[in-house]
């Protein structure tokens, strides 16, 4: 049986922000492909999540660029950046993702 994780309240939230604030957006200002607004779909109903799905999550976390300029960008909440974050439940997604990775790795080590 695979290990599914349910996203938090605090998670489903940031991607629900971010779903809406998508859509209010031009088409040529809607961040996100079709697996990441499927993602984030997820995350807002509060899906179970695989394990495969925390592990994109926190690749794309960890591919985040942490320059000045992106973290600006992140501030105006109608911003490709800030929709991006979002949609993966913003900071509560990065440090539940993280959690569930390190959970993970420990019940999982070889050693």
């Amino acid at each position: 049986m695979t290990d599914t994780y349910t996203p938090p309240a605090s998670v489903a939230r940031a991607a629900r922000k971010a779903l809406e604030a998508r859509a209010q957006q031009a088409p040529s200002n809607r961040a996100g492909s079709r697996l990441w607004v499927s993602r984030a779909t997820q995350l807002a109903e509060r899906q179970p999540m695989s394990m495969q799905a925390v592990q994109q999550m926190a690749g794309f976390f960890a591919r985040q660029s942490t320059t000045a300029a992106m973290a600006d960008a992140r501030k105006d909440p109608t911003s490709k950046a800030a929709q991006a974050l979002g949609m993966c439940g913003g900071s509560a997604g990065r440090a539940w993702a993280s959690r569930i990775i390190r959970a993970h790795k420990g019940t999982h080590n070889s050693h």
